[in-house]
């Protein structure tokens, strides 16, 4: 592999979307599709294949592209353009561009609506294409027992209506059909009734929901449970059953379309290209920043260079702004809503994704580069003076007032230092009080380190709400470092942050690196503190049968303990084994003591 792939397959992301590899010349060998785009490309190259042809596109791979999209769905039309467009070599070509069924409302009085894999421009409502022929055929068969429509080829004008040119066919007679052919419904109430389909077509389904439930409770109280349970899989199915696809269109769309991403050194502009309502090609560049360029500056470089470079001459680009440049005879339009809404968010996704990509690869080679991210952005979500190389967090262990401790975890440069750790036994607090313990571990520590002169943390975390906070608090402003150092407390209940003398809590963003940070410090000082404190507590109570011994000093213990590992097994051992660990005379004692405890229990 090459470093150019090993670096991709670190960044790829869990979305479903297409790949495309390319070899040596930048030619697109292999289009396929996946509902999770790094588990499946990655697959390709963490074992062995079987297929010899697998094997041999595998050795050719010189470079990984792919597009994300919003649903599994989209990556079949997807792959279906990309590979009618490209037409890689290890691909098997797909059939023709009818492929996929839509469904069409169709242009007429009293119009009918079936299935279909032919497009007539003849101004006709065409929904799809889809994925799903199961669920096309479910929602078309239940929208025929609903609302009653014609499935006859009639050409039925009101002339020939009047005319009384037809007659009515099995289809009325078995209640499927309200007979519009002999005029015994009406084009207003016909009409209506296609506009509640075309409601549903467009993924408004509630009003057929309603319907449904309604015809199989009826059923369930007549007891056909049978014929109760097939309409639920068929409701189920168009439950499923999806509006129309972001990747194509049976809108007749010839477009490009344009979105912008940008940091401070550079700009990042995603190019989608739609032929006929389809996407066929999809590319995404960076531009580094020279001077202090606009966002339309940019983006009007961005589409002049696509253009010339795929030779597109699309009438209609779409874009998130008006860029500041001049095309004759194309129109830029910044869509609200609908389609072509939904095609330029595509494109925003696709920018946002390959910014992330590009600055998870750059971080890779330099891990510094993410360290001074990471603090950045806690300093800016923080509000803090300096930037936080050096963190500390305390937290207080103690259950139900037992063996009191606390923990002090060390971060620097967002990594932990663990070898700056430090255990505290609470000393001046008798019983449960996590205020006052706080108050004795912060004025500890930073007396400790004044006195040694050692470097002091640019920020402190509190395990803890409002209280813990104010008790840390005090403690500094006593040791005089209060207002020197920023301290914050983080609230376990909604991960809330506190500041000293501000009673509304600051509520940073779930997904945010400063959130996780912190978290990550509170947890270490947690898991730090437990750990001393199950220590603590454990050695207590195993050395505690053995203080009342008299004669068996703490070295005797040790050395039992180190050998049997617990008391129990102490007082399973015989004479001659504890004699043979801490010599005759302590052996004795230890044996008249274990005797002593069996007669107790006699």
């Amino acid at each position: 592999m090459t470093d150019e792939i090993i670096n991709t397959l670190a960044v790829i992301p869990h979305l479903p979307g297409c790949y495309q590899f390319l070899d040596e010349k930048g030619t697109v060998i292999y289009v396929g599709k996946a509902k999770d785009l790094k588990k499946r490309v990655s697959s390709y190259f963490n074992k062995i294949q079987d297929h010899p042809k697998t094997r041999i596109l595998v050795r050719k791979i010189c470079k990984i592209k792919y597009i994300v999209v919003n649903s599994e769905e989209d990556t079949f039309l997807l792959e279906n353009n990309l590979i009618k467009q490209l037409k890689p070599r290890y691909n098997v070509m797909l059939k023709d561009d009818k492929s996929y069924p839509s469904i069409v409302v169709k242009n007429e009085f009293f119009p009918r609506v079936y299935k279909t894999r032919n497009l007539v421009r003849d101004g006709s409502k065409y929904y799809g294409p889809y994925t799903s022929v199961q669920s096309v055929n479910a929602l078309l068969d239940l929208i025929r027992r609903v609302y009653k429509i014609r499935t006859c080829r009639l050409n039925l004008t009101p002339e020939n209506i009047a005319a009384g040119k037809f007659n009515v066919c099995l289809e009325y007679h078995i209640k499927r059909c309200e007979g519009p052919c002999e005029g015994l419904q009406s084009l207003e109430s016909y009409q209506k009734n296609i506009a509640e389909i075309t409601e549903i077509l467009k993924g408004n389904i509630s009003l057929i929901e309603k319907q449904i439930q309604e015809k199989m409770q009826l059923l369930a109280n007549q007891m056909r449970y049978e014929e109760a349970h097939e309409l639920k899989e068929k409701l189920l199915l168009i439950q499923n059953f999806r509006e129309k696809s972001q990747v194509i269109s049976n809108m007749n769309y010839n477009l490009d379309i344009f979105s912008i991403e940008q940091d401070e050194n550079s700009a990042f502009i995603n190019y989608l290209h739609v032929v006929n309502g389809a996407i066929t090609q999809a590319y995404t560049f960076e531009y580094k920043k020279k001077l202090d360029e606009t966002p339309e500056e940019l983006l009007g470089m961005g589409i002049l260079e696509m253009r010339q470079r795929f030779g597109s001459e699309s009438k209609e680009i779409i874009v998130p702004f008006v860029p500041d440049l001049k095309l004759q005879g194309v129109e830029f339009t910044v869509p609200q809503r609908g389609e072509k809404r939904s095609l330029l968010a595509l494109s925003e996704k696709n920018v946002k994704q390959y910014k992330i990509d590009k600055l998870k690869k750059s971080e890779m080679l330099n891990p510094e580069q993410r360290t001074t991210r990471i603090l950045k952005t806690v300093q800016k979500d923080l509000r803090l003076k300096e930037l936080p190389l050096h963190i500390e967090c305390f937290d207080n262990s103690n259950i139900q007032g037992t063996n009191p401790v606390a923990a002090c975890v060390v971060f620097k440069k967002a990594k932990p230092s663990k070898k700056e750790y430090r255990h505290f036994n609470i000393k001046s607090v008798t019983g449960p009080d996590d205020y006052a313990s706080m108050r004795e571990i912060v004025e500890r520590r930073y007396s400790r380190l004044l006195n040694e002169g050692s470097t002091l943390p640019q920020l402190i975390v509190i395990d803890g709400g409002k209280g813990q906070l104010h008790a840390a608090v005090e403690s500094l402003q006593k040791i005089g470092l209060y207002g020197k150092i920023a301290v914050i407390g983080i609230a376990k209940r909604l991960e809330e942050i506190y500041y000293p003398g501000d009673s509304v809590p600051l509520y940073i963003d779930k997904n945010s690196e400063t959130l996780k940070l912190i978290q990550q410090l509170r947890d270490e000082a947690h898991r730090f503190g437990i750990t001393f404190h199950r220590q603590k507590r454990s050695k207590s109570q195993l050395i505690s049968e053995l203080d009342g011994v008299k004669g068996i000093g703490p070295e005797t213990k040790k050395r039992l303990l180190t050998h049997f590992k617990s008391i129990k097994r102490i007082k399973e051992a015989s004479k001659e084994e504890i004699v043979e660990i801490i010599g005759n005379n302590r052996g004795s004692i230890i044996a008249e003591w274990i005797e002593e405890g069996k007669n107790k229990l006699i």
